[in-house]
């Protein structure tokens, strides 16, 4: 073998390695990684049952009921479409109807999505800018609410 095939298979040898290691911590990762769906999207079918998500949007007005052992269930809509929720849990202390809220959590077989965790907005101007953006474009963002979603 000459000089030039050694550093080929060494090089080689190393480029198998590096796309081995790459292709293990994208598999470990991917149950990590959490998207964001607004409840037009969810409708639409642009999640399947049982894949992690963020969905985000406003808490329906008159839609939390709350129930024994810490279960809230609530609605969160954009406007167009509505998601039944059902979280167990403390709720955070800003979490009102009628306002921004991201829920992270699975969608079951039935529509219906449980929540593992539960955000709201922690001043008067700020929103999650997924969340804002899906507002804007359904047409239910409020301008007098400050300039636009600001960065946490």
């Amino acid at each position: 073998m000459t000089r030039k095939q050694k550093r080929l298979m060494i090089l080689g040898g190393f480029g198998l390695v590096l796309v081995s290691a790459l292709a293990l911590i994208l598999t470990g990762l991917r149950d990590q990684i959490v998207f964001f769906r607004s409840p037009s999207e969810v409708m639409a079918g642009k999640v399947k049952a049982g894949e992690a998500f963020r969905l985000g949007g406003l808490v329906e007005k008159g839609s939390v009921l709350r129930e024994p052992d810490q279960m809230v269930r609530f609605r969160v809509t954009d406007g167009s479409n509505t998601i039944a929720v059902t979280y167990r849990g403390l709720l955070p202390d800003l979490f009102r109807e009628g306002q921004g809220v991201v829920t992270e959590g699975r969608l079951d077989a039935s529509g219906a999505f449980t929540a593992s965790t539960v955000l709201a907005r922690h001043d008067e101007n700020y929103m999650p800018r997924e969340v804002a953006d899906a507002l804007k474009q359904q047409g239910h963002w409020q301008p007098g609410r400050g300039d636009g979603p600001t960065k946490p």
